[in-house]
C-alpha cells in the first residue's frame, strides 16, 4: 500500500520541483523556454549519421540537472515513457541499412546500428529538455511565457487544460487501480478480462471529473481568457544565460568538437 501511494506522489514530482528556488529557477521564464527550444532546433538539425556531434549536447541536461538540483530518477522515468514509441520507429534501422560505416578494435558497425543510436540520442535529449523545462519553470510560468511572446490565446488554454486533465486522468486511474486491488488483495497484476471495462471507466470518471472542474471554472468567473501569472523583467543574469548557451549551441553545431579533440589528442601522442 505504502508502494502504490508512493508512485501516486510520484506523478505530480515535477510541480514540486518547479517550486524550488535555484539559480536555474530564478532565470525568466521566456529566457529558459526560448533556451530550450533553440536546443531542440540544434538537436534535431544533426543528421541520421552524426553521432558524435551530439556528443557534447549532453552538457546542457546534465548542467541543468545540478544546478538546478534535478534529482535523475524523475528524468529517466520520464525517458522510459517515450522510449518504447522511439524503439519501434528505429529498432529496424540495423537490419535495413547494413553497410559497415567504421570498424571500432575489430568489430564492424553499420550504418544502421549509428543511425539508431542517434535516434535514441536525439529523443533522449529532447525528452529530457522538456521535463527539464517543466522541472526548473511550471506549466503556469511556461503559459506566461508563450503569453509574453504574444502566443494565441487559445494555445495557452488548450494547454494548460490538457496538462491539468492529465493530473485529472492520473488521479482516477489511481483510485481505480487502489479499490481494484482492495478488492483482490490475493491477486498478481489485473486480470486482462477487466481491463476494458476499467478504461471504460476510467475515461467515464475523468470525464465527468474535467466537467465538474470546468462547471467550476466558469461559476468562479472564467471566460476562455488567460489570465496568468505575472513575471519580472529580465535581468543581467537572464543575458548571461542566454548569450552563454546561444554561443555554446552554435560552436558544437558549427564545429565536431570530438572531432577536433581526437585530432588533437593524436597529435600530442605522436
Amino acid at each position: 500500500m505504502a508502494n502504490i501511494t508512493q508512485a501516486y506522489y510520484k506523478m505530480f514530482i515535477l510541480d514540486e520541483l518547479a517550486a524550488q528556488k535555484t539559480p536555474i529557477h530564478r532565470i525568466h521564464p521566456v529566457v529558459k523556454l526560448f533556451v530550450t527550444l533553440l536546443y531542440l532546433v540544434v538537436v534535431v538539425s544533426y543528421g541520421k549519421y552524426e553521432i558524435g556531434g551530439l556528443i557534447p549536447l549532453i552538457l546542457y541536461p546534465v548542467f541543468i540537472m545540478a544546478a538546478a538540483e534535478i534529482p535523475i530518477r524523475p528524468m529517466l522515468g520520464g525517458l522510459a515513457i517515450a522510449a518504447p514509441l522511439v524503439i519501434g520507429i528505429g529498432i529496424f534501422n540495423p537490419l535495413l541499412d547494413r553497410t559497415i560505416a567504421v570498424t571500432v578494435l575489430g568489430i564492424n558497425i553499420s550504418a544502421g546500428v549509428i543511425s539508431f543510436a542517434a535516434l535514441m540520442l536525439k529523443c533522449g535529449l529532447t525528452v529530457l529538455a522538456a521535463l527539464l523545462l517543466l522541472a526548473t519553470t511550471g506549466i503556469n510560468n511556461i503559459s506566461a511565457a508563450l503569453h509574453k511572446l504574444h502566443v494565441p490565446q487559445v494555445f495557452i488554454i488548450q494547454l494548460l487544460l490538457t496538462y491539468r486533465y492529465i493530473s485529472v486522468l492520473l488521479t482516477e486511474a489511481f483510485r481505480i487501480y487502489n479499490a481494484y486491488f482492495l478488492r483482490a488483495p490475493q491477486q498478481k497484476g489485473i486480470s486482462s478480462k477487466v481491463w476494458g471495462p476499467l478504461l471504460g471507466q476510467l475515461l467515464l470518471r475523468t470525464y465527468d471529473r474535467a466537467c465538474r472542474v470546468y462547471q467550476a471554472m466558469k461559476l468562479r468567473g472564467f471566460d476562455s481568457q488567460y489570465y496568468g501569472v505575472s513575471i519580472e523583467k529580465t535581468s543581467r543574469a537572464d543575458i548571461i544565460y542566454i548569450v552563454s548557451w546561444v554561443i555554446f549551441f552554435v560552436t558544437v553545431r558549427l564545429f565536431n568538437i570530438p572531432m577536433i579533440l581526437g585530432l588533437l589528442i593524436t597529435e600530442v601522442i605522436k
